[in-house]
């Protein structure tokens, strides 16, 4: 099917430009921008002055399976992927088993395939991802895993991360660290301050992350690996992330969306759904994060999907489960950063798909002649009041929740063809 896409709002992140034409989208790729007509025989969307961006790559993503399946399957996980204009979702190995050989590597990718968007995964840095022995990193490799990372679960043994890195180093691996000195964030529920003394909740000082990312990239240094921090929430951080780039480091960061859109006060009447792991940030720190996100000194912007059920969030603030599902908030949320006059919609582009691609080797995250029809069409400035229940995904665990959004995905494509929106079946 030949897709001809008319009076698009064109976002291209590469070029950091917005431009009205038309896209021809034929064979799984964009075949032609800017073409004056469409080809005989191509189904013609009017897509009314509307914006068309590369789909979202999303690093981080936490899918329950396997062991976690009531929590989100590969099928919800795509369907909310696709209404929020995701189009290539890379899972996290935190699953029951953790995602540690070969064999748990192929029974998840062959699981994948009945989602709607593209789904790759990371794997296990460390067996069980319990800081002990590495995992087979060139028989993962071989069984199609993108990076290493044990995700919040900090390696502690210097010893054994420099194996491991050392090893991956060797191989080209990317390895993904958590920012995080896990003897001082240990119990922790909120940053610590005079809000988390007034709700008597324990807290952890911003300079946990710093320390931790001072480690980290210390060890970067040390064996040349590939690094990408998952997530950087701190002010503090910054300087050091500087440093290492400014030296030569192969090294990136991220973010994740909340972090970049809510901060400590929002946790308010011990509101669950607002826990998170970093936790929330203070609103000076939200600010100097979102300011590194524009100028790329932070490069990718995340969502960290985390689904949680009801039974683990409805408990005292300390005890309930962290993260919040947010695949079909990304795109909204981000928005609020684009209304705000913080980012343009190129920059954010840039941030969501064409630099996790190609921190990742993916060829998508472009909007060029050639690159993978994975696209999104949405308009920026729609307005809507986001009611949880209504969601795809299995779980409901959104901050988001009775809040007014603006951002509203009108279809998503994936290799050219629709996934989402208006005449198709997983609308």
């Amino acid at each position: 099917m030949t897709i001809f896409l008319q009076n698009a709002r064109i976002i291209d992140p590469e070029a950091g430009t917005e431009t009205i034409g038309n896209l021809i989208l034929d064979g799984g790729i964009i075949a032609a921008i800017g073409a004056a007509a469409a080809p005989k025989g191509a189904q013609v969307i009017d897509c009314g002055g509307k914006c068309v961006a590369p789909g979202i790559v999303d690093i981080g993503v936490k899918i329950g399976e396997p062991g976690e399946r009531h929590r989100e399957s590969f099928r919800s996980a795509g369907l909310a992927a696709a209404a929020g204009g995701v189009t290539t979702i890379v899972a996290r190995p935190d699953t029951k088993p953790a995602i540690d050989t070969p064999e748990v590597l192929e029974f998840v990718t062959r699981r994948a395939a009945e989602a709607p968007v593209r789904i790759h995964h990371m794997a296990a840095l460390t067996k069980g991802r319990e800081g002990r022995e590495m995992v087979e990193i060139s028989f993962m490799l071989d069984a199609g895993a993108l990076a290493f990372t044990d995700v919040d679960h900090v390696v502690t043994d210097t010893k054994v991360l420099g194996r491991a890195l050392t090893y991956a180093r060797s191989l080209g691996a990317l390895v993904i660290g958590h920012p995080q000195d896990p003897g001082l964030s240990k119990g922790a529920a909120v940053t610590s301050g005079k809000f988390a003394s007034l709700l008597g909740l324990p807290g952890v000082h911003p300079m946990a992350e710093r320390i931790g990312l001072d480690r980290d990239l210390g060890m970067v240094e040390m064996t040349g690996v590939r690094y990408h921090a998952d997530q950087i929430t701190c002010a503090r951080s910054l300087p050091a992330l500087t440093r290492a780039k400014r030296n030569g480091l192969d090294v990136t960061a991220g973010v994740s969306i909340h972090h970049l859109t809510l901060n400590d006060l929002d946790v308010g009447d011990y509101r669950s759904f607002f826990k998170f792991t970093p936790p929330l940030r203070p609103e000076e720190d939200r600010l100097a994060v979102v300011e590194a996100v524009a100028s790329g000194l932070i490069d990718i912007i995340c969502s960290m999907h985390t689904p949680a059920d009801e039974e683990s969030k409805r408990l005292p603030f300390e005890e309930a489960a962290a993260g919040a599902i947010a695949l079909e908030t990304f795109l909204p949320a981000a928005m609020r950063l684009y209304h705000a006059g913080a980012m343009d919609l190129p920059g954010l582009f840039r941030a969501m798909a064409l630099n996790p691609a190609k921190r990742l080797g993916l060829p998508q995250g472009r909007m060029a002649e050639g690159a993978p029809a994975d696209l999104v069409l949405f308009d920026p400035d729609a307005p809507f009041m986001l009611d949880r229940s209504k969601l795809q995904s299995k779980s409901k665990n959104t901050p988001f929740d009775g809040q007014r959004m603006e951002g509203r995905v009108i279809a998503t494509f994936v290799a050219g063809r629709q996934v989402f929106g208006e005449g198709n079946a997983h609308a």
